[in-house]
């Protein structure tokens, strides 16, 4: 990965985040039905071919750690061996980080909540029975394939169901206005993920399983040691290493699951894996949509192909589908038999957004989750929305369409956030550092939003927008370092917690970055997010982590979704490497410091 951003290991980030195992105020003004958006279009849209079943009555309220934040408690392992048990552990504290402005005594006192909000990212919902993913590169890495990841949906609905028990944001008491995804939303960019996000968000009952409806296809009865059986006694590699037999799992894993449905509005940003198979390969390859829609699957491959992969991944090469068709190719008479199922299928840019404006997953609003019709003239991702009274989100899509697992910006959407930005900022600084005052602008606070942090935006060309000239995170730094009021950027991708203050010489031009931890990876966590005005010349950012409702006991005999849920996260938490106790700088990479969960940033008001 770009930048210089800590990791547990290369390898296991590469495989992470680019295979297709696991690659790698009050109320706000928002565009309901009927209402206009930022950029003028209606908020309404045709309906669509997706579809689903009505929203579900709300799920009751449970026991702690049910609407509790990590101030209150955090999940922690307990016990030793290869497999260790998860039980409540002592909050987090709040740490107050005055890198970009003084910390005045007597501001509780003194500030006015201005926003509050929720943040997911990388939900990395999965089929894991499509025929693209290669979970045979596990062979060659062990954390390039994710024990608990079946159950990525029923993990999702659980943080749905925690986002809707948050009263209002700890240090302001303000409700939380919207949801805000940033990105890897789903995991195989396949049509029938994406209609088990939409549903997930905006309320129903999701069946998580496709290919025959009857039995599970996956790698995971699959008789080979290089996965976990949790069905059966084999003496796979994972339950050398401690993990349990658990009979009835993977039916269990593919029954059906019933969201309520965010109670508040949500809004979407773009990640890799919502735009490109595994997050990494060319969109539309006619001989990869063929396959993952086929009766084929790879389950092992030879070791040399491991490595072939492996290498491509690594060095950041870009014939990555070219590498894996090749796989594909030579290893035919390896595939075994699956169920060919239709739903599995890629989906274009515009069909994406077709989705999202489908009035059947408008949920609490609005339709369309930041995209309105006027997008779909040239299948555009990023837009800007408002968070609350005098305060502007701006989400941006920093992906690579033709197939790569960094991101970057295009030269017409860079011209485009500068000039919402400036719409937004009675005065900043021109490129050359000269003031420029806009007296006929808003003038409100802005958080920008993208799903690739700065250090994994790079400028590698995109094969589909060849004649665009592509812009890195530093380059997204110095544009937003012009406009003093830009309060922070928001981002994921990483799967870490780290949090960044982007200082300038000028005080006022400096800003915070972000960047919050996947919810399918350990820590699994998603953040409140709530901004301040201390009334004496600073803003306060509050940035408090939260964890799924689901109960951080697990019981290995409760397969209901609440079970599967807490099961998700203990199960995310002894991945290869991270439960031996010997490993705690690779907990630190991921779940942050203590300057990275929950945290005030104070930043200069503009």
């Amino acid at each position: 990965m770009a930048g210089n951003a800590t990791h547990p290991s290369p390898n296991r980030r590469r495989f992470l985040l680019a295979s297709g195992a696991a690659v790698a105020g009050t109320g706000a003004a928002l565009a309901l039905p009927g209402q206009r958006s930022s950029s003028g279009a209606p908020g309404t849209a045709h309906a669509q071919s997706l579809s689903r079943t009505p929203p579900a009555r709300p799920a009751g309220r449970r026991a702690a750690p049910f609407a509790a934040t990590t101030l209150d408690t955090a999940a922690q392992l307990v016990g030793s061996g290869g497999y260790r048990r998860i039980t409540s552990g002592p909050g987090w504290p709040l740490v107050v980080r005055g890198e970009l402005a003084p910390a005045a005594a007597g501001r509780q006192d003194r500030r006015t909540a201005l926003a509050c909000f929720v943040q997911f990212t990388d939900l990395h919902v999965a089929d894991v029975q499509s025929p693209l993913r290669t979970e045979y590169l596990r062979a060659g890495s062990p954390g390039s394939w994710r024990a608990q990841e079946a159950l990525s949906v029923a993990g999702a609905v659980s943080l749905v169901e925690q986002a809707n028990a948050v009263g209002g944001g700890p240090h302001t008491g303000r409700p939380p206005a919207f949801v805000m995804s940033t990105g890897d939303n789903i995991d195989n960019h396949s049509m029938r993920e994406l209609e088990w996000f939409l549903t997930l968000m905006s309320g129903g009952r999701i069946t998580p399983n496709t290919g025959d409806p009857t039995s599970f296809e996956g790698v995971q009865n699959s008789g080979l040691a290089l996965y976990w059986h949790p069905d059966d006694n084999l003496r796979d590699q994972d339950k050398r290493r401690g993990l349990p037999a658990i009979p009835g799992y993977l039916e269990a894993a593919m029954r059906p699951v019933v969201s309520p449905g965010l109670r508040v509005p949500w809004y979407s940003t773009p990640g890799n894996h919502d735009d490109l198979p595994g997050g990494c390969l060319a969109p539309q390859d006619p001989m990869l949509a063929e396959y993952v829609t086929g009766a084929r699957k790879l389950f092992t491959v030879p070791d040399t192909d491991v490595a072939a992969f492996a290498k491509v991944l690594e060095t950041g090469g870009d014939p990555k589908s070219t590498v894996l068709k090749e796989i594909l190719r030579h290893n035919a008479s390896r595939a075994r038999t699956v169920t060919a199922d239709e739903r599995r299928r890629m989906f274009t840019p515009h069909e994406y957004l077709r989705a999202h404006l489908n009035p059947a997953f408008a949920g609490a609003g609005p339709v369309g989750h930041g995209y309105t019709e006027d997008h779909l003239d040239d299948d555009r991702m990023y837009y800007s929305f408002t968070v609350a009274e005098g305060v502007i989100g701006i989400s941006i899509d920093t992906t690579y369409r033709s197939g790569h697992y960094e991101g970057s910006l295009g030269t017409e959407q860079l011209q485009w956030l500068e000039r919402t930005l400036a719409a937004h900022s009675a005065r900043h600084y021109d490129a050359d550092g000269r003031l420029v005052r806009n007296t006929g602008a808003d003038d409100a606070h802005i958080l920008v939003f993208s799903h690739h942090h700065s250090p994994s935006m790079t400028r590698r060309p995109d094969a589909a927008r060849a004649e665009e000239k592509r812009h890195d995170g530093q380059d997204v730094i110095a544009l937003l370092s012009r406009f003093p009021n830009v309060v922070a950027w928001i981002n994921g991708h990483s799967h870490v917690n780290r949090i960044t203050p982007h200082a300038h010489p000028t005080a006022a031009r400096s800003f915070w970055e972000v960047n919050t931890a996947s919810h399918v990876d350990y820590p699994q966590h998603a953040r409140i997010i709530e901004l301040a005005d201390n009334h004496d010349g600073t803003l306060s950012l509050f940035t408090t982590l939260i964890e799924s409702a689901a109960p951080h006991r697990t019981d290995f005999d409760d397969l209901s979704s609440v079970g599967l849920a807490s099961l998700y996260r203990e199960l995310s938490y002894n991945a290869p490497g991270l439960a031996s106790g010997l490993t705690d700088g690779v907990h630190e990479a991921m779940a942050g410091t203590a300057r990275d969960r929950n945290t005030e940033l104070l930043v200069r008001r503009a």
